[in-house]
């Protein structure tokens, strides 16, 4: 019996298609390319319902005559290469030829194209892998493609499938890649007839700004270096700008997006003392590159790219932009040429200036100060044992007297520690002695902990309470966080926040009530943050949500005295979750009497 069989040809069309089409981002992403690859000055894409029923893309380029239209869903038909030196000198976006070919394994495409010479086009429609219609008809020159229901074929792709909003998300990220890369054509992105960009041709400072939204050229500085290796320019965020996203970080070789761990850190380190912590800059960066010196089929996306001149490339990175952030003043500069006098405050510039007056006391004499140990003076510290006086064990005992601590309340985050009723605090730790050792609690965890319990239980109800803040804030949002504002904000008032959005601009007029003020902001962020390429329901999300929000409020609480440590405690250990906070941190920790002798030996 024959054990080795050839696959179908529907059968390894599928195949293909995992790696080619993991997700209707995947289609767009290919199509585009093709566009790009011929000629097109306009590209319009509507997408519907997160590209699960319909991914339409058109575009003006060259078109194809019917027998190339038949022959681009056939797997391994191209026309960008021809000979293996091709792939050394690649020019053109796509080169593999199994776009058409997978997308139509796995979906129903229509596909109308005329080329410039012909005065009738073709339409073909290919379903799973097969030709189901062929016709004449009249269209305008260029192509126009319509993927429908993506993985109806095969259902189990199809349910691994994220939200609509998430597949959306993961759309725009590849238009964006694209359309970035190309300011030359004009782009459309429709989401179920909403438009999302209208992109004109123009610049690449003007594209990027228009990514960004109102105000967008002016977050952004170049950056621009030119060797005989490679030529970079682009543009990156002002330090000010730094997010705690890891959106709008973008590289590009020769116009193809592509990935870089280690070109990031050349970015991130060359931001190195003029962003906070955990906070990344935005980037549009573009190398040109002789082609023979890169390899772009290191993987089946393309977007891992293999340099022979990584080192140089990232050296000149990293002092490019260190250049450009000095030369447009986006970072501290010694001035030479300053005054080197004191620049006084206006208020005391016209007082007089008294010369310094030195008092000395004549009585004091350093080889009779007594030390203070414990609470008498110690003549056994003062001898240091040698006395040919024996010293009394009154004397020795006063050296190593343990002092008491101060009665009363000490407040937690003081620059001294407070002693409780039953348990000590130190910075945010408390200890608390237990029979099989010593119980460490972090009281920030625990009150979010606390507070997760309490506001989840009330949030099932009825909206949090908000507290109207007596002067609003605004904070500016980019297109793309608006757009993820608005899909989540009835959840949002849902949390206690009373927002209002005005172009685009986020208004605050009410925040929860257990958050400090010196906070919002920063919660804002977090928020955005954890609502970005999240795959949850609405409620899934609200508790999400709800975990960022109680954390930020316990970051920013200040306790006010051992009474109110106490009540925490109390709490936490009534609640089910003692051991874990909301955020999936650890609580409490016990070190055990064999673990604390064990430090000792």
């Amino acid at each position: 019996m024959q054990v080795i069989q050839r696959l179908p040809i529907h059968l390894s069309n599928q195949i293909a298609a995992g790696e080619v089409v993991q997700r209707p981002a995947s289609v767009v992403k290919e199509l585009l390319e093709n566009a790009i690859d011929a000629g097109a000055a306009e590209i319009v894409v509507h997408i519907k319902d997160g590209g699960r029923t319909l991914i339409s893309i058109t575009d003006n380029g060259s078109g194809m005559q019917p027998d190339d239209a038949l022959l681009c869903f056939e797997r391994h038909a191209t026309s960008k290469i021809s000979v293996i030196d091709d792939l050394f000198k690649l020019s053109t976006m796509g080169f593999r030829g199994e776009a058409l070919a997978s997308i139509g394994a796995v979906a129903q495409v229509d596909l109308k194209t005329r080329t410039q010479a012909q005065h009738t086009g073709i339409q073909i429609r290919f379903h799973a892998g097969k030709i189901v219609q062929k016709e004449e008809i009249i269209c305008a020159k260029g192509t126009s493609i319509e993927v429908k229901n993506l993985f109806f074929n095969i259902p189990a792709r199809r349910n691994f499938l994220k939200s609509d909003g998430i597949e959306f998300h993961h759309i725009e990220d590849a238009f964006l890649c694209i359309a970035l890369a190309h300011p030359e054509v004009a782009f459309v992105l429709r989401q179920n007839n909403q438009p999302i960009y209208n992109l004109e041709i123009s610049n690449l400072k003007k594209r990027v700004s228009d990514v960004l939204g109102k105000g967008g050229s002016d977050k952004l500085f170049p950056i621009s270096s030119e060797t005989d290796i490679v030529t970079i320019h682009g543009y990156l965020g002002k330090p000010e700008t730094a997010r705690k996203t890891r959106g709008n970080q973008y590289f590009f070789v020769n116009r193809r997006f592509f990935k870089s761990s280690y070109f990031h850190h050349a970015v991130q380190s060359a931001f190195e003392g003029l962003i906070p912590e955990k906070t990344f800059p935005s980037y549009y960066i573009f190398f040109e590159i002789d082609p023979s010196k890169i390899d772009v089929n290191i993987h089946p996306t393309k977007t891992e790219i293999k340099f022979d001149e990584e080192r140089f490339i990232y050296t000149l990175l990293h002092s490019t932009i260190r250049q450009s952030l000095g030369k447009f003043n986006l970072m501290p500069s010694l001035d030479f040429e300053i005054e080197t006098a004191f620049d006084l405050p206006p208020s005391f510039r016209n007082q007089p200036i008294n010369a310094p007056v030195i008092r000395v006391d004549p009585n004091y004499n350093p080889f009779q100060q007594e030390s203070k140990v414990g609470k008498a003076y110690s003549s056994a510290i003062h001898q240091q044992g040698f006395s040919s006086t024996p010293q009394n064990e009154e004397e020795w005992s006063a050296l190593y007297q343990i002092i008491e601590p101060p009665k009363g309340d000490i407040s937690l985050f003081n620059d001294h520690d407070g002693l409780g009723k039953d348990f000590l605090v130190v910075g945010k730790f408390i200890f608390i002695p237990v029979r099989l050792g010593l119980m460490v609690i972090d009281i920030k965890r625990a009150l979010e902990r606390v507070l997760y319990d309490e506001s989840i239980s009330a949030f099932v109800k009825q909206p949090l309470p908000v507290q109207p803040l007596l002067f609003p804030l605004e904070k500016q949002m980019e297109n793309q966080e608006l757009r993820i504002l608005k899909m989540h904000q009835k959840v949002f008032e849902q949390l206690g926040f009373k927002i209002e959005i005005r172009e685009d601009f986020l208004i605050i007029e009410g925040v929860p009530a257990m958050l400090q003020e010196e906070g919002i902001m920063a919660c804002i962020d977090t928020m955005m943050e954890r609502m970005e390429y999240q795959d949850q329901h609405q409620e899934d999300l609200a508790h999400l949500l709800m975990a960022a929000l109680v954390k930020n409020a316990a970051r920013y609480h200040k306790f006010a005295n051992n009474s109110e440590i106490q009540l925490i405690i109390d709490k936490l250990f009534r609640s089910k979750d003692f051991q874990q906070s909301p955020n999936n941190e650890s609580i409490i920790s016990t070190l055990d009497l064999n673990h604390i002798t064990l430090l000792f030996k």
